[in-house]
């Protein structure tokens, strides 16, 4: 009788895994057919097709545009690079963690004869591995890559991680740094981080990751600024002491429980629920803003929302308000639902979306959205699909979603002539940028292989 219970659980275990091979393979067609019909027209933008099309299939499935990007790259791989190890995903004898691990193990392959070897002996092992945990899988995977194309091994860069901040050697000259922090404390620090890492001019050629990284001296010797490293001895920020800047931390709270009349929690955007004590010791050493409510907001004259209207539009969305997207607000655009000057500046016509959204929106014909007094979101694909929305912020405080007002619907402008020309572009082609990775990861296992011949 309780085997019969186990044997449902198995069952529907393999049917799962059935179920999720299928999807990423749907996603991975749909992602062919959407790019042979766009072209390959937009490879230099921000926005390329592979961008589009994840935005697509992000917002009809409500899941981040990233995860979107992901599952349509695993679909591809599935259809194009592993086909034999997709019939036994397709049938149920392979974890999800575990296909993501052969995917990335074997993603420096580049001979199509070799690719397919891999592919095979994979296939064939595959079924065996269930039980196996997904780091034994990703050795078993490099295993087989190292015979058959030893440039094409993945090298696995090892963490440890401890409850305390702990700087440890990484090599190479690197260190890594790992801790848990409280989380008020870690936001302040994030912040701080990004700031310092913005005081270098355009031209520096490092990543905003790696400046982060580079920012920590600074950090911890009190400079207010990063030394750039553009070369130009004409750069301001070689010498120019940087201003120091003030930290900006959002966090929500009802007013009584700021005074001490209540036990409300207030809320840190990005890291959840913060206690009522907790909540009274910031606002004891910080300045407090309150949020403005619905009555005392109205139509402003200009395109630029005044601080009052946009504190409160950051409140009430808290993140993008694309359907399915979760981009904080400290990183999205105030966008005009009826674009300006059409559309007014006012509650009613204003929320949140994140740059990569407002370009899709701006940039490709087709997408419409109409927005409610209460916040609320009616976003219109161009094939007419629609997707329902409401603010994040009246999840945790209603008074958010008070209705702001009824505007008559304008009609909103027809798309400017020549728009590509004021779309950011990429430094280099998706397509090249992976290229280029591929083949520098590879070289590098070449090297690294000359440099220590057997027997090591």
């Amino acid at each position: 009788m309780f085997d019969s219970h186990l044997a449902t659980a198995h069952g529907e275990l393999r049917a799962e895994r059935a179920a999720t091979a299928r999807r990423l393979i749907a996603l991975g067609h749909y992602t062919g057919v959407r790019m042979a019909e766009l072209g390959n027209t937009h490879q230099d933008w921000v926005v390329d097709d592979w961008e589009l099309v994840a935005v697509e299939v992000a917002t009809e499935l409500g899941i981040g545009r990233q995860r979107a990007s992901t599952e349509m790259a695993h679909g591809r791989t599935l259809i194009e690079r592993l086909p034999r190890l997709a019939q036994v995903f397709l049938a149920g004898d392979l974890e999800y963690g575990h296909f993501t691990a052969i995917a990335a193990r074997t993603a420096l392959i580049v001979d199509p004869d070799l690719l397919g070897i891999v592919d095979e002996r994979v296939a064939a092992q595959a079924p065996g591995w269930a039980a196996r945990s997904r780091d034994r899988v990703a050795e078993l995977v490099d295993w087989l890559v190292l015979e058959v194309d030893p440039e094409a091994i993945r090298v696995a860069k090892q963490r440890r991680a401890e409850r305390r901040i702990d700087v440890t050697p990484a090599g190479n000259g690197l260190a890594d740094v790992i801790g848990t922090a409280d989380a008020a404390d870690a936001a302040v620090f994030d912040k701080r981080l990004d700031e310092l890492a913005r005081t270098v001019c355009p031209n520096d050629p490092r990543t905003h990751a790696e400046r982060r990284a580079d920012a920590l001296r600074a950090l911890s010797e009190g400079a207010t600024r990063l030394a750039c490293m553009c070369g130009s001895a004409e750069c301001p920020a070689a010498t120019a002491e940087a201003p120091a800047g003030s930290i900006v931390i959002h966090v929500l709270a009802e007013q009584a429980t700021v005074e001490g009349d209540s036990e409300t929690p207030g809320l840190l955007p990005g890291y959840g629920a913060i206690p009522a004590e907790q909540v009274r010791q910031m606002a004891a050493r910080a300045r407090c803003r309150p949020v403005p409510r619905p009555p005392a907001l109205s139509t402003e004259p200009g395109y630029r929302p005044s601080a009052r209207l946009a504190d409160f539009v950051r409140a009430r969305d808290l993140t993008c308000r694309w359907y399915g997207c979760n981009a904080p607000a400290e990183v999205s655009d105030i966008d005009h639902t009826v674009p300006w000057p059409a559309g007014v500046t006012h509650p009613s016509n204003t929320k949140l979306y994140c740059r990569t959204h407002h370009l899709v929106k701006t940039f490709f014909p087709g997408w419409a959205d109409v927005q409610g007094p209460d916040g609320s979101l009616t976003l219109i694909s161009p094939t007419g699909r629609v997707y329902q929305s409401t603010p994040d912020g009246a999840l945790f405080f209603p008074q958010l979603a008070a209705r702001t007002g009824v505007l008559a619907r304008a009609q909103a402008p027809p798309p400017t002539p020549a728009r590509g020309l004021a779309m950011p572009t990429r430094a280099r082609p998706r397509a090249h940028e992976r290229a280029y990775r591929i083949a520098r990861e590879r070289a590098l296992n070449r090297a690294r292989a000359e440099a220590n011949p057997p027997p090591f």
